[in-house]
């Protein structure tokens, strides 16, 4: 692995690997991507993780690791930093009091001190959280620190919220009054000074969409977990608007509009909800609709609003400013739902708590990351999960790479970088390709995969045990037969058992059942407490089971005898009425593939290769993965799926599965 992403550093041809759990994948990129940084003393390499927690295992493991292993060898020792995107650190000028609080759903200091006096109340809990937070920000010895979520105190997400400010509302270094102490601007300049930055797939996705913006420049990606990256580049490139956050941005404008624009602005809202009311949850796709007519309104009254607030020559103060912003969030939105455009989805939803909004997500992001990230500079995507179906083919595809440029040669294309090659301006627009002469998304992108293996003998340490005899899973939850067959196989498991269920109703009913028959064994269920205390009681009694959803599948790294069962209730299609799922699977069809395949069995093979591997953490663990679902050997899909799994021994005889579990846990 470090050979050939060194190769891929020096050619310029991108890689794919897959690197199973326990090969040491961190260490394999950081090694190569370090020396280079060595040889080349200019570089600058990104590392992109999927989430904030692998982040810090870097910074905090991985990286001093390899850095002191560099140094050794080397003599010389690479700089590093963590970037993260704007709302994961305090605002020295919100915690100060210099911002007006949102009305309606943030504390002001009042509140916080009236708060603290009833104790039992939730909004003394709150207080009491924005009170430590403020503290922990305004130490005057963090002036010269990062002061990021990671090493705050204990809080809520809404806590959070009176500290940090969202991007669009951020007065930017120069504007605002306490920019030179700035934690986000403080961040960025460490980064500029670092050879190796690691920041997130969000941060990466939002400097494709902008141009360069959000990160130093540099010349070599390495995208880990990147099983993750195309769902992580939607989210970063979707966006929502409901009636509720129009009538919060309206009420924040109100003190700098004109009457007329203010009441017009707040009564789109009422435009939108009506719109909402007599519109069910799915896909919009005709501009004349309800929605779509509501949608316009929202985008005429809010250019009306951006207009009446942006025309002070830039001597407004920082809250009008920030509520203008604000505004022009809310007109960016409504502009791209009432466009709706060929290549965006739009679709109603509903919540239980917030009622209906309107979505909008791209209907593929592989243009984006085929012109700005692939297009730019050499990248490597690694993971545990890259191969689905015995073959990289499909991630390679969803990233825009294309089958015809596997194993190419590289072709060296002049990229003319800025004079200042450390600017990173949050107001610039998108980058002019037009300047390169050609637009790199049509540039040949050469690419290689490359499977490393695994250090675990799965057939010798894992059974794949699928239910053949059960009945098809249907739409009204778990059929008795299959209840009683996960109940079976807990007990012959003696607990140890993790389940993952498709919705959290199955969940909550197999545990139901499971605790009726076994008494004496412990079943934890996801919602019973928060994931990580369960999590951890999972992982403390060795008897005890945890059932779960989807946060489960790919979040949980249990190693020993604590878990010997990963029970799947049924193979993990996307559900058929997901919108964005339901376009992208109808855009392959009317281009000519596999509608389904390309799409549904893609998603299920990703998360079924995830779930599967909670098994086999180490060496010495031993266990079994039972599907409840039939179709996984009936159905032709089912030899592409079981091709993405860990190649463990199968049966589908249940008595052969129930005497191996029990001979495992030492019962017979």
């Amino acid at each position: 692995m470090a050979d050939a992403i060194a190769e891929a550093l020096e050619t310029g041809r991108h890689l794919l690997v897959q690197a199973g759990t326990g090969t040491g994948k961190s260490l394999g990129y950081l090694a190569p991507a370090l020396i280079r940084l060595v040889e080349h003393e200019r570089s600058r390499i990104v590392v992109a993780t999927a989430t904030l927690a692998l982040q810090r295992q870097l910074a905090t493991k991985d990286i001093p690791a390899a850095l002191d292993a560099v140094l050794a060898v080397t003599g010389k020792r690479p700089r590093h930093a963590i970037l993260k995107g704007r709302t994961n650190y305090a605002c020295r000028l919100k915690v100060s009091g210099g911002v007006a609080e949102e009305q309606g759903s943030l504390l002001g200091a009042d509140e916080v001190s009236t708060g603290l006096v009833a104790s039992a109340a939730p909004t003394s809990v709150l207080a009491a959280e924005v009170l430590a937070l403020r503290t922990w920000a305004d130490d005057e010895h963090r002036t010269g620190g990062l002061a990021d979520r990671d090493d705050a105190p204990s809080h809520t997400e809404r806590a959070w919220q009176q500290v940090s400010i969202p991007v669009r509302e951020c007065l930017g270094r120069d504007r605002c009054p306490l920019g030179d102490t700035c934690f986000v601007e403080k961040s960025r300049d460490v980064a500029r000074a670092a050879d190796l930055v690691v920041t997130n797939h969000a941060l990466l996705a939002i400097d494709a969409m902008h141009g360069g913006t959000a990160l130093p420049e540099h010349d070599a990606v390495i995208i880990d977990e990147a099983h993750e990256l195309v769902a992580r580049v939607t989210g970063a490139a979707s966006a929502e608007l409901s009636p509720q956050l129009i009538e919060r941005v309206g009420r924040r404008a109100l003190p700098y509009l004109a009457d007329e624009t203010a009441l017009e602005l707040l009564e789109c809202a009422d435009a939108l909800r009506s719109a909402l009311d007599e519109t069910d949850p799915g896909r919009v796709e005709d501009p004349r609709s309800a929605i779509g007519q509501a949608c316009e309104t929202v985008r005429v009254a809010a250019r009306k609003a951006v207009s009446g607030m942006t025309g002070n020559d830039g001597k407004a103060e920082p809250e009008q400013r920030q509520a203008a912003a604000a505004v022009k969030e809310v007109f960016d939105v409504a502009e791209r739902l009432a466009a709706m455009s060929e290549y965006d989805v739009i679709w109603v939803a509903e919540s239980e708590r917030d009622g209906r909004d309107v979505r909008v997500a791209p209907l593929t992001v592989a243009g984006l990351m085929r012109s700005r990230v692939f297009g730019q500079r050499t990248t490597v995507l690694t993971s545990a999960t890259l191969k689905l179906g015995g073959d990289f083919d499909r991630v390679a595809a969803s990233v825009g790479l294309r089958l015809d440029e596997r194993d190419a040669e590289p072709v060296a294309v002049e990229i003319v970088e800025p004079d200042d090659d450390d600017a990173v301006d949050d107001d610039a627009d998108d980058d002019d390709l037009s300047g390169l002469g050609v637009d790199p998304g049509e540039l040949p992108q050469p690419w290689h995969g490359l499977d490393v293996g695994s250090p675990f003998d799965y057939r010798r340490q894992g059974i794949l045990y699928v239910a053949r005899q059960l009945p098809q899973p249907g739409r009204d939850g778990l059929p008795d037969e299959t209840i009683a067959e996960i109940a079976e196989l807990v007990w012959a498991a003696g607990g140890r058992t993790l389940g993952l269920f498709s919705s959290r109703r199955a969940a909550e009913t197999a545990a139901v059942r499971v605790r009726k028959e076994l008494p004496k064994l412990t079943v934890l269920c996801q919602g019973d407490a928060q994931l990580t205390e369960l999590t951890q009681r999972f992982v403390n009694e060795e008897s005890a089971s945890l059932f779960g959803t989807l946060s489960l599948w790919q979040g949980v790294d249990v190693p020993g005898d604590t878990c010997q069962l990963v029970i799947i209730d049924r193979i993990p299609f996307p559900r058929p009425d997901d919108p964005l799922m339901t376009a992208r699977s109808r855009a392959v069809a009317e281009a000519g593939g596999n509608g389904f395949m390309s799409v549904a069995a893609t998603h299920a093979a990703l998360l079924l290769a995830q779930g599967a591997g909670r098994l086999i953490r180490r060496t010495s663990d031993r266990g079994m993965v039972a599907v409840l679902d039939p179709r996984l050997v009936t159905a032709r899909y089912g030899t592409f799926l079981r091709a993405s799994m860990p190649e463990m021994w199968q049966t589908t005889d249940r008595e052969v599965a129930i005497g191996a579990l029990r001979r495992l846990t030492g019962q017979s």
